[in-house]
């Protein structure tokens, strides 16, 4: 299994699963990615995700350009189920970088190594990420005449300071982790060894707030992006509005009021 799935509790953990490829992906992988997204999204007992690669060295190191990129510009024929599948349905590169899907759950992006080209990108599409001090970022795409299609030209713009930004979609070098922290780009960088620890703390405290709420406050952070304020204000009342009549927004309250933990059941 090129990508791996296992669920604790309300967290769906997701592993790229290619350490000697430096977690590259691969026909197999993307296919693995897509479904285990569509898991996430549509498996009510997962209130938010955690995706880290294998091993020491790489989270992803993007795009496999020995086996995955051929099939796009057709320098070989698919050999197998997986290879059949991604050339079928190109839209499955898209949602397993998470370029092109909504899993509506928050995900916690556990950075082990690198995150280069594909890495970065999928990187793009998290919502809070633990990096490895070790960890490496950075865009390459640029250096081989490769447009980085994967949403970078759109979000990283967003995400941290234009001409950083910039700076790594044209001139495709790599940045440290602790760079990566300053423009950002990351939440904590932390030892090699406590990555995916600090990532399972943050996935912790998401999963016990109420997810209705949290979903509702994910959504509206997302799409009132761009939008001029009093529009955005707008969008933010229609996504709050909801949550109001939630079972979850009685039980709240009730339970401050009580001095007990809340027991949030997603509705």
């Amino acid at each position: 299994m090129h990508a791996l799935f296992e669920k604790q509790g309300h967290v769906g953990i997701i592993t790229m699963n290619r350490p000697d490829a430096l977690n590259a992906l691969s026909p197999e992988m993307i296919c693995q990615l897509a479904d285990y997204w569509k898991e996430v999204r549509d498996n009510p007992d997962i209130r938010v995700a955690v995706v880290t690669g294998a091993g020491p060295k790489s989270f992803c190191s993007g795009a496999d350009l020995g086996q995955l990129i051929p099939l796009f510009t057709g320098a070989r024929t698919p050999q197998n189920d997986y290879e059949k599948r991604v050339v079928a349905d190109r839209g499955l590169t898209g949602i397993g970088i998470l370029r092109d899907f909504d899993t509506v759950k928050p995900v916690v992006a556990a950075v082990n190594g690198f995150a280069v080209a594909g890495g970065t990108e999928m990187l793009q599409g998290t919502d809070i990420r633990v990096a490895s001090e070790k960890a490496r970022f950075g865009l390459q795409e640029v250096k081989w005449a490769i447009f980085p299609g994967g949403g970078s030209t759109v979000r990283l713009p967003r995400q941290i300071p234009y001409c950083r930004a910039m700076e790594i979609l044209i001139t495709g070098d790599l940045i440290s982790a602790q760079e990566a922290y300053m423009i950002g780009l990351v939440n904590k960088v932390v030892p090699q060894e406590k990555v995916m620890d600090a990532a399972m703390e943050y996935a912790a405290k998401l999963a016990k707030n109420g997810p209705v709420a949290v979903q509702a406050i994910r959504r509206s952070a997302r799409e009132c992006i761009g939008y001029p304020e009093k529009e955005a204000l707008e969008m933010e009342s229609k996504f709050a509005a909801p949550v109001l009549k939630t079972e979850d927004a009685v039980e709240g309250p009730r339970a401050f009021m009580e001095k007990r933990e809340p027991v949030f059941k997603g509705r």
